[in-house]
């Protein structure tokens, strides 16, 4: 095999791990803010097992990057594409950190009623978990507009986040003894809000690998 059917094939694989490493994130997410509205810790706890696979998925995808880089010799291009990778897998674990942050505090909810409707929080996760599968997919097929897309709804996730913020400050304004509460409702929407962010670290690592111009 040439040493450039090689590089195409290694490549091929850390395509497929990282495709895998991204459904293991979204799986995270929503089973993490799924568990919030439902009340199911055991829910909770099987993101900690996902957590899990994504970091070992970090490692492995980490190893096959570093494999192309020292035994292949890729060209300018090449190196771009890999060293966007490894990257990518750094954003892409702390997301799967963020969701077990989610899961661990739906746990200390408990039993007590929550002070507030969940109707923004459920959006907040969709539309991250959205844009993470975007920007790995983009990644995958070199698309550009796809990536350049990420901010414009990261807008709308930082519209939700100021929503949401401004909601539970008045609400412990209103009955202070809800404080508590209301700020775990903040920590889960930081989380959400980073997520965010994370996606859209991604992309940029994803235009650089297209191209060349560093974020």
């Amino acid at each position: 095999m040439s040493i450039r059917a090689n590089y195409e094939k290694e490549l091929s694989g850390i395509f497929q791990q990282l495709v895998l490493m991204c459904r293991h994130i979204e799986t995270a997410i929503e089973k993490s803010v799924k568990a919030l509205v439902l009340r199911d810790y055991d829910l909770a706890h099987e993101v900690f097992e996902e957590e899990k696979r994504i970091d070992e998925l970090e490692r492995i995808i980490e190893q096959s990057c570093l494999r192309v880089m020292l035994m292949e010799h890729p060209v300018a291009s090449d190196f771009r594409e890999v060293s966007a990778a490894l990257k990518m897998i750094t954003d892409l674990e702390r997301i799967g950190d963020q969701a077990r942050d989610i899961a661990e505090i739906t746990i200390q909810f408990k039993c007590d009623e929550y002070v507030k409707k969940l109707e923004h929080i459920p959006q907040m996760a969709e539309i991250v978990t959205q844009m993470v599968k975007d920007g790995v997919q983009a990644y995958i097929n070199k698309d550009l507009t796809l990536v350049r897309a990420l901010d414009k709804t990261d807008d709308r996730v930082d519209e939700l986040f100021d929503t949401i913020m401004a909601d539970l400050i008045a609400l412990i304004k209103q009955t202070p003894e809800y404080a508590e509460q209301a700020i775990m409702f903040m920590i889960i929407t930081k989380y959400l809000e980073r997520i965010g962010d994370h996606a859209v670290n991604i992309g940029e690592w994803v235009e650089y690998s297209i191209t060349g111009i560093k974020p």
